[in-house]
């Protein structure tokens, strides 16, 4: 593929996107870390020919078509809106901003260039999923009734456990709800056609001061961001939901899931078992559908062995329409426009929490085309 992007960020993310790239035959033309010592060490261990020294040397680098951003949410707005002003397509990372201001200011100069944008929403592209969503628009569960669900982690469990998500200067004023709570309520969206349009909020800190293992006492850090939300939706359609998040339940190591219950059946998918979609029935045995898959063997995939595989198929549909070079189609891929959705809903997720009361999800601001 004749085209070439960069990335930005050495992490977990950073590998999951240049896997990616890979399997998908786009070339990747160099990388930046948060350190030298960083980029040349992923420069090494993934082969590639070019290291940066900063972004601006990304930006001025003719070579490069598509800049990755796999950085910390802080700085995500700064990078992308350069990038966009340098003419160039953007991959980013979820939340996609600090702030729904930054999110829309994003959304509008990425049309206004013309540009293509994509929000690493990859939950989406887990194939029961598509099932799942398929199903719901062609109305074959009947008119949905109620959403809910939840997304677990216990990586945070304990008050020796640090990330930088933590700091809200570094991470954002929702942490959570943010980092996991943003890939459910695109997640249910996605499937269910509707958007979130009014919210209730209880969040709670269960670690006032985490101590980073390893540190001694004098380095007791103040926790500000949560460790546990739970929200109440309300979604077009006058469709009620709720979702709980944590990253603090104990064997849950990364467990996201949703139920639709309809007017006629009901759909429920468990990240835990990606390749199966129960399906209720009110007057006849329910039913578990499969996506088989042969894997030296057969057999179905665990969560671990699939979750790659939605990173490589939202990459081949975000550079097979780039390569295709008609942007007055429809993507098939969540853009800025989904991810300043997401950001409109954790404002109010934000507001709602800090008011104790039902808050409004300003759905007129994705009106801007």
């Amino acid at each position: 593929m004749d085209i070439s992007a960069a990335i930005v960020g050495t992490g977990l993310m950073g590998v999951a996107h240049t896997n990616a790239l890979r399997e998908n035959g786009v070339n990747i033309g160099g990388v930046m870390g948060s350190s030298e010592e960083k980029s040349k060490k992923f420069a090494v261990d993934y082969n590639l020919p070019k290291i940066y020294q900063s972004f601006d040397d990304i930006l001025a680098d003719p070579e490069i078509d598509v800049i990755h951003l796999t950085t910390p949410n802080y700085l995500h707005y700064t990078h992308a809106k350069a990038a966009l002003l340098a003419g160039k397509h953007v991959v980013c990372e979820k939340p996609l901003t600090m702030t729904a201001d930054e999110s829309r200011e994003l959304f509008f100069l990425a049309m206004q260039k013309k540009l293509l944008t994509a929000v690493n929403f990859n939950v989406r592209m887990y194939p029961m999923v598509q099932k799942a969503r398929e199903m719901v628009l062609n109305r074959e569960i009947g008119l949905p009734h109620l959403i809910h669900g939840f997304y677990l982690q216990d990586w945070l469990l304990y008050p020796s456990d640090w990330n930088w998500r933590i700091n809200p200067d570094i991470g954002g004023n929702l942490r959570t709800v943010g980092d996991i709570g943003s890939h459910w309520i695109d997640l249910v969206s996605y499937i269910s056609g509707l958007k979130v349009r009014e919210v209730f909020a209880d969040m709670k800190i269960f670690h006032q001061t985490r101590i980073p293992n390893a540190e001694g006492k004098k380095n007791e850090i103040n926790v500000q961001t949560e460790d546990y939300a739970t929200v109440l939706f309300r979604f077009e359609q006058d469709v009620p939901g709720v979702m709980t998040v944590s990253q603090m339940c104990a064997g849950h190591k990364n467990e996201i899931a949703f139920e639709i219950n309809a007017s006629q059946s009901s759909l429920r998918w468990n990240g835990a078992c990606v390749d199966e979609l129960w399906v209720g029935h009110r007057n006849k045995p329910n039913q578990k559908l499969q996506q088989k898959e042969i894997r030296d063997g057969d057999g179905e995939k665990d969560e671990n062995a699939a979750f790659p595989e939605t990173f490589n198929e939202l990459y081949r549909r975000v550079y097979s329409y780039l390569a295709q070079g008609n942007f007055a189609l429809e993507p098939n891929f969540p853009t800025f426009k989904d991810g300043h959705y997401g950001m409109l809903v954790l404002e109010a997720i934000e507001k709602s929490f800090n008011e104790k009361s039902w808050v409004k999800v300003n759905l007129d601001d994705l009106n801007l085309d």
